[in-house]
Parts: structure tokens; C-alpha cells; sequence
């Protein structure tokens, strides 16, 4: 089987034609990819600011069919299109129970690892690993879509438009005519953008330091644009001076959170949507969190729901309200990842889409 693999951190990934994947096991399903979107986290565990376990076949985003099911699985059914989520829920525990399921974390990989190059083990990202022709997963990663969805556009579906679209809707809850920042306009915060269109915000202020990326930001919604210099001057220009109602940071990087949180007016909101490291520590003063009474949330896969929000979005796609198409760039190859990760810095990739 045809895969990208990663054997060393901060090393380019490299093309096998010789992996192997097990057959499922009891409560998995095998899909067969037909589409998968290059993420901006895919690169930052290849180059080890999120972690991963080596060697790694990267990949989050992605879509196919059920081509066979594991010992005692009865759904989805072999020949069903599924998006792969890579928090799939339980459906059971206090976090699913309580209306959080993005935070479940009773799935976990049980058994002998799915991958395998000659005869060692690989790994797959986030449980997912759709950077191959096919994967195992939990049969609960396999979120069942209609068959006449185009498999690139549920592909960014399962990771960017669920987590930006997510942000605003669910976790920040933002309301018709608030002011809002995003810093970070890649396929993320361009969804974050969508989202506050949908949710009839005014401003919206998109931030970035590429220039290229202001202008796609303003294609999907924005009615402001600026860069990261040009922020101070923005706030006073588009709120008096208080500050936005909601500020989302889509960067993951402690720098451009403080630079949110501070453009945050007095009792607005935070939200803190980007992917960043462990080690990258935001510094608060006791003070300012008492007396600005500003909140700060982070959000983990768009507080969403996996089994209801994929239709819900599909739903606003059909209707003309989200442009999933105009966010897939580029279609490449397996061959072209590598690629793909160079060319995220430049303002004219939203998504790089590797097609089967």
C-alpha cells in the first residue's frame, strides 16, 4: 500500500509503496481514502511542535468509503462515504453524556498497531493517519455522509471547517452584530471567518502577516483586513478603542494570544482555536484577569458534535451558505505532501487536497 511517512522529526516525509495495514479488528471499519486535506497540524507534528510517535504516517482530514468491517461491527455498512473524524465519541461517557463529545477520550487504539512498514510498527495521526490509500479506524471515526457529497469537499469538512465554523457557533456562541478579530487566515481561520459571516457578526477583522492571505480572507467574509502591525490602529478605528467583542486566535502561538486577548474589549472573549505546543507558555497577570473580567476559552474541534455538526454544515453548504469548494486550492498527489507543507506560508493555498 502507497503512504507518506515521517521517520524523523524536522526531516522531510518520504512516499512508500510498502506499507502494509491489518484487516480490522472487533469495532473497526477499513476505508478506503478518496480524498484528504493537508492541515496546518500535520506540519507542526512533523516538525515536532505537536506530538506525534515515530515513525508516522501524518494525516486528519479525510474522507472515503467502508470497503470492510471488523468482527461484530454492523455499521456503516461496506460501500457507505464516511468523513474520518479523529475525536471520535464514545456516546457513553460524562463528557459525551454532558454535551461535550469533542472532549471524549475513552476511543483510544486497542490492539496491534494497523500499519506497518516491512516489519516494523507505524503509527497513525490522531488515530486517523489518511495520508495512505486506506486506513483502519474506530468504526465510530467513520461519520457516514449521502453519496452525492464530493469526497474533497467532506474531506475539509472532518477538520477545518468543523473546528473554524465550530469556534464561532459553538464555542464562543457569537451574536448577530458583534465585532470580531481573527489572527491567523489559513484553512482554519478562514472558517472561523465563514462562521462569523454566518453568524451575521459586524466587523469582521481578519489578521494576517501575509498580505495574499488578507485578500482570500475577504472573499469568504471578512470586512476588514490588516496585518499584525496595523492591529492597534484597526481597533481604534473599528471599535472606538474598547477592544473586539470576540478575538479568535488561529495561529497557536503564545504571541499571537496575548495579541488577541488584548485586543479583547472589557468583558469580551478570547478564544484560543489554534494548535500550539506544550512548551509555548502565556503569561496573565492576576490583575487583568480580574478586572477586565474578559474570558478565555479554548476550543478543541469546534466544540462540536461530530455525529450531528457534519450534516448540519453539509446542510449550509447545499444552501449556498459555506463555500467549501472555493477552500480546496490546489489537488495533489501523495507524491506532492511535502509540497504542500512548504507552500502553506504563501497566501495563495487555502487547502492542498491530495485526491486517490
Amino acid at each position: 500500500m502507497r503512504g507518506v511517512i515521517l521517520r524523523e522529526t524536522g526531516k522531510p516525509v518520504e512516499v512508500s509503496d510498502e506499507l502494509t495495514l491489518r484487516r480490522p479488528g472487533p469495532g473497526e471499519v477499513r476505508v478506503r481514502l478518496r480524498a484528504a486535506g493537508v492541515c496546518h497540524s500535520d506540519l507542526s507534528m512533523c516538525e515536532g511542535r505537536l506530538p506525534a510517535r515515530l515513525p508516522l504516517v501524518p494525516g486528519h482530514e479525510g474522507a472515503g468509503e467502508v470497503v470492510e468491517l471488523g468482527p461484530g461491527v454492523s455499521g456503516p455498512p461496506v460501500g457507505t462515504h464516511v468523513i474520518l473524524s479523529w475525536i471520535p465519541p464514545c456516546g457513553t461517557c460524562y463528557l459525551c453524556l454532558g454535551g461535550q463529545p469533542n472532549l471524549c477520550v475513552s476511543v483510544r487504539p486497542t490492539g496491534e498497531p494497523t500499519l506497518r512498514l516491512g516489519g516494523e510498527p507505524v503509527n497513525a495521526a490522531l488515530g486517523v493517519g489518511c495520508f495512505a490509500e486506506e486506513t483502519v479506524v474506530d468504526a465510530r471515526a467513520a461519520i457516514p455522509i449521502p453519496d452525492d457529497v464530493p469526497f474533497d469537499v467532506a474531506a475539509v469538512v472532518g477538520c477545518a471547517v468543523l473546528t473554524g465554523v465550530g469556534a464561532v457557533v459553538n464555542t464562543a456562541r457569537v451574536r448577530p452584530g458583534a465585532s470580531v478579530l481573527v489572527i491567523g487566515c489559513g484553512g482554519v481561520g478562514i472558517n472561523v471567518i465563514q462562521g462569523a459571516t454566518l453568524a451575521a457578526a459586524a466587523p469582521v477583522l481578519a489578521v494576517d502577516r501575509v498580505p495574499d492571505k488578507l485578500a482570500a480572507a475577504r472573499r469568504f467574509g471578512a470586512t476588514h483586513t490588516a496585518t499584525s502591525d496595523e492591529l492597534d490602529a484597526a481597533v481604534k478605528e473599528l471599535t472606538e478603542g474598547r477592544g473586539f467583542d470576540y478575538a479568535f486566535e488561529v495561529v497557536g502561538r503564545s504571541e499571537t494570544i496575548r495579541q488577541a486577548w488584548n485586543a479583547t474589549r472589557r468583558g469580551g472573549t478570547t478564544v484560543v482555536v489554534g494548535a500550539g505546543s506544550a512548551e509555548d507558555m502565556v503569561s496573565f497577570s492576576a490583575a487583568e484577569l480580574f478586572a477586565t473580567e474578559r474570558r478565555l476559552l479554548g476550543c478543541l474541534y469546534g466544540s462540536g458534535d461530530v455525529r450531528t455538526d457534519t450534516g448540519r454544515l453539509l446542510r449550509l453548504w447545499r444552501a449556498g451558505r459555506l463555500d467549501l469548494d472555493g477552500l480546496i486550492s490546489r489537488r495533489i498527489t501523495l507524491d506532492d505532501v511535502g509540497e504542500a507543507f512548504t507552500a502553506m506560508g504563501s497566501g495563495d493555498v487555502i487547502r492542498s487536497l491530495i485526491t486517490y
